[in-house]
């Protein structure tokens, strides 16, 4: 370590795991993973991937592929149990590495790793109820019947705003399903994805069932979408990107599941408990700061009730304390680069210019101990109309636009006037206005008296319109993407 100047100068360097061995990439370059909380430290160094690299995981993939089908799935799922378990022992240290490299706090951070054991635990039971359906044949002597079947390799690409988590609810399903897989996890939080694949290795996984390659999205994808023996893929990430990448699979007619942006609104009704939403906004907006598909963007207000709602909302983020992830008492780290503080600076300063009024925040924060790392304060914008940028479009950071409404028509019309629909929440008292809203809502994870954050493991998850691509992950239904339907007319 560089005391002068604070820098750390060695960090572990680990590589692509492909056929069961960690291997260097082919052209042995390497990519420094920072602290954005302090971007003097290194977090780790990982192997950057090439064309090459992704086309041998993909053969190791393919050459496994016949003796995990072959494994009975009940063997399958007991792989992921000692998986989850594993994980669940080292949840204080994969944490750990987990803020260092994306900034959650310290609490979210395993958190969230006890979400992907509970996500392994959930599908392991799966590999027991794995089948199809008998059906009534018309012929006195003929049994008929539908087996469910792995597709072969998928390529699975996951983002850096749930690290670990979404890795699980994609790995997990298509592992007891009986594919193999090819994971490539984000550029800027490769090491929560080793931390993983090392539970899987020492789980006892066999050699090229599951193989991990880091690199450029861009070229990596492509060789997902061009290789004949992915046959599916799943994406989750920004719009612009998993619109391309489907486009590229479509022309071989591969499989393609996408779960992309949201732009949630919180709609407080007349009669809804002002404290309680105010407290849903704020940790739907600024927990995780504000870097989940599921965020609190836009928060919906009784005009009558506009003022005291932005009160008590600017009071709640004042006591916000920004810092780093790895301090108890933070409660909203940083953001996760420098790309990522530059678009939400950007966002702010065009919600400005067209008009909007900054209640609070606003500002990147440098001082004393933020002064190395990408943070900005928690902001509140009011006076937002539906035509500007800030309601329309996904920040992605610690952000909320706020407006009001006359009647709750209005409300339901502002909340759907987005192209997107993954989650939304109403706070209420009236279980007559709770039911209309489930029904005109067009969101595919709706809350009522909840923040719209938070999804367990056991049910769908997914949404509406741009948000989704159509089908679920999570729970049972995602067992639908990652297998291929068989009809056997047996006469006996």
């Amino acid at each position: 370590m560089n005391e002068a100047e604070g820098v750390v100068a060695m960090a572990d360097t680990y590589h692509n795991y492909v056929n069961g061995a960690w291997v260097p990439a082919a052209g042995g370059e390497l990519h420094e993973n920072a602290n954005p909380a302090d971007v003097r430290e290194l977090v780790s160094i990982h192997s950057r991937s090439r064309r090459a690299d992704a086309f041998a995981a993909v053969e190791a993939a393919k050459a496994a592929f016949p003796g995990w089908r072959d494994t009975p799935a009940p063997a399958r799922g007991e792989y992921l149990a000692r998986a989850a378990a594993l994980l669940r022992e080292r949840a204080d240290d994969i944490g750990r590495d987990f803020t260092r490299e994306e900034g959650k706090t310290l609490r979210e951070a395993r958190g969230e790793t006890l979400r992907a054991a509970q996500i392994f635990e959930f599908f392991a039971g799966e590999g027991r109820r794995l089948g199809g359906r008998t059906f009534p044949a018309d012929g006195r002597d003929t049994f008929l019947y539908t087996l469910r079947e792995p597709l072969g390799v998928v390529a699975l690409i996951t983002p850096w705003n749930f690290p670990v988590a979404i890795p699980a609810w994609k790995l997990a399903p298509a592992l007891v399903a009986g594919n193999a897989v090819v994971l490539k996890p984000a550029t800027n939080t490769p090491l929560t994805a080793v931390r993983m694949f090392e539970c899987l290795a020492e789980a006892g996984l066999p050699a090229g069932v599951a193989n991990l390659v880091y690199g450029p999205g861009a070229a990596l994808g492509d060789v997902f979408c061009e290789s004949e023996d992915v046959r599916a893929i799943s994406f989750t990430g920004s719009s612009e990107v998993g619109k391309a990448l489907a486009a590229k699979a479509h022309q071989r007619l591969v499989k393609v599941q996408l779960e992309l942006g949201g732009k949630n609104p919180l709609i407080l009704a007349d009669d809804g408990d002002l404290e309680r939403a105010v407290a849903y906004a704020a940790a739907g907006a600024f927990g995780a700061t504000g870097q989940k598909c599921t965020a609190t963007s836009r928060a919906i207000v009784p005009r009558g009730r506009l003022e005291e709602f932005v009160a008590k909302l600017v009071a709640a983020a004042k006591k916000v304390v920004v810092g780093s992830g790895l301090r108890d008492d933070v409660d909203m780290g940083p953001l996760v680069d420098a790309d990522a503080l530059a678009r939400v600076l950007g966002y702010i300063e065009v919600g400005k210019k067209e008009g909007a009024t900054v209640a609070y925040g606003g500002r990147r924060l440098e001082e004393g101990d933020l002064a190395h790392g990408f943070f900005v304060e928690p902001t509140v914008f009011v006076g937002v109309t539906p035509q500007m940028t800030i309601w329309r479009e996904e920040v992605f950071g610690p952000v909320l636009a706020v407006t009001a409404y006359d009647d709750f028509d209005e409300a339901i019309e502002l909340a759907n006037d987005t192209a997107y629909g993954l989650s939304a929440t109403l706070v209420t008292k009236s279980l007559a206005r709770a039911m209309r809203y489930v029904r005109q809502i067009e969101a595919g994870v709706v809350h009522v008296n909840s923040p719209t954050v938070g999804a367990a493991c056991h049910v769908p998850f997914g949404g509406y319109k741009e948000s989704s691509s159509g089908s679920r992950e999570q729970g049972r239904e995602v067992l639908e993407f990652f297998t291929q339907l068989k009809t056997v007319y047996l006469d006996i």
